[in-house]
């Protein structure tokens, strides 16, 4: 049974009407990435606690933290963001979610990446430390532009750091956009650390994000074999189906719908329970 979530931000920037519409599409996850035009690690605690309340009145819990953490550049003072990690385990515990997404510093243009590798692994094996602490797991995503951005440097980010609290989020669109085609070049070479899967795809000639199944992103291939492998985890709608902010996609109720349909139907086509 695998288990849909989303980037509840993408519905509405505010919260109730994020829950009411992840509760109308039969969710029981969301992803936390903002409310009210907040992120996630800036919302004080009078605004976390009005999150708990709103989440507990609609029936929903959290799936992951969606998190900035990771997304400066790797020659950045890392300190600062380092104790931001912290805040951000501090979050996932005080809302119970199991994950909390981070990215692999991005790599200034025309940076050679491999130049950058030991800055990298040795902040994201700081960043493993503290969810270690905390009991909570990373979920590394593959962004444009950060060391991390195809399925090798994923790889290697991963294997190096070797923490169980250092995972990998799969997500389709992000390698269509790099030039991967995200099944066929990365699938089996990233599967055995692969734990949480963002439903977004993209078209290889331009780039545009589109439903699920209508780009390049080779989702129905990933899902059949996700679906053989026996994988149980977590799938989180991100559509960017609208304009993008400075917070994240956007896609608004009707296209967050669209999103949901288009995933929901490739999963009832290959026989995959869902809930």
């Amino acid at each position: 049974m695998w288990t849909l979530s989303g980037f509840a931000d993408e519905i509405s920037p505010d919260l109730e009407t994020q829950c009411v519409v992840a509760t109308e599409l039969g969710l029981r996850f969301v992803e936390l990435r903002s409310a009210w035009d907040t992120n996630v690690l800036d919302l004080d605690d009078e605004q976390l606690d009005r999150v708990e309340r709103l989440l507990q009145r609609y029936d929903l819990r959290v799936s992951s933290i969606g998190s900035p953490i990771g997304k400066i550049s790797v020659d950045e003072d890392f300190d600062a963001h380092l104790a931001r990690m912290r805040h951000a385990a501090h979050v996932a515990q005080r809302l119970d979610a199991p994950y909390v997404r981070v990215f692999s510093f991005f790599v200034r243009p025309g940076t050679d990446p491999t130049s950058c590798r030991d800055v990298v692994l040795h902040r994201m094996t700081a960043l493993a430390d503290v969810a270690r602490e905390a009991g909570v797991v990373l979920l590394h995503e593959n962004e444009k532009g950060i060391y991390g951005d195809v399925p090798e440097r994923c790889l290697d980010v991963v294997e190096s750091v070797g923490s169980p609290h250092l995972t990998l989020a799969w997500d389709s669109a992000n390698f269509v956009q790099v030039g991967v085609r995200p099944y066929t070049d990365g699938y089996a070479l990233l599967r055995p650390h692969l734990e949480y899967v963002q439903v977004k795809d993209a078209r290889r000639d331009t780039g545009e994000v589109v439903p699920a199944g209508h780009g390049d992103g080779e989702l129905v291939e990933t899902v059949r074999a996700l679906r053989d492998d026996g994988f149980d985890g977590f799938f989180s709608l991100e559509p960017h189906l609208g304009t993008a902010h400075r917070l994240g996609g956007f896609s608004g109720p009707e296209l967050f719908t669209e999103a949901w349909e288009a995933f929901s139907g490739i999963l009832a086509a290959e026989g995959v329970p869902f809930r």
